[in-house]
């Protein structure tokens, strides 16, 4: 298998699933509870399938070095560190949201969710960020 591949893949997952959670936002703000949770639920299935896509690539190829200029490193680095940080982070609050809002204790759910929803838009973004700062630049 042409494990290549797999980067490129990953950010067009990350990204897909950023813009899962916000068109799922979206449509809870208009009150349109069946699209939110099928929007909320792809995002989740498209992650998972990330993480194993993520998983299998870094098993076969292991780590990839940066390799640019001091500065341009600096960043890399940093928007890295707190990607991987929040990476951690971000799981648990999405299963806790979605299983919260899955048993219709929305109160609680509201309350997890004003911080799951900026973190899992960061931790994709920054992945997709990531990506382009290592295999683009």
């Amino acid at each position: 298998m042409d494990f290549t591949v797999l980067p490129t893949l990953n950010a067009i997952l990350n990204s897909t699933s950023a813009i899962l959670v916000v068109v799922g936002v979206y449509f809870i703000k208009r009150k349109n509870i069946t699209a939110h949770k099928r929007c909320i639920f792809a995002a989740i299935g498209v992650s998972v399938i990330f993480l194993m896509s993520y998983l299998v690539y870094h098993f076969q190829v292991g780590s990839v070095r940066f390799d640019g200029n001091a500065p341009i490193r600096t960043l890399y680095l940093a928007i890295l560190l707190s990607h991987t940080i929040l990476a951690v982070v971000i799981v648990p609050l999405i299963l806790r949201s979605a299983y919260l809002g899955f048993k219709n204790r929305f109160d609680e759910h509201r309350r997890i969710t004003k911080w799951t929803y900026p973190l899992w838009i960061y931790v994709s973004v920054t992945g997709v960020v990531v990506y382009l700062m290592l295999y683009k630049l």
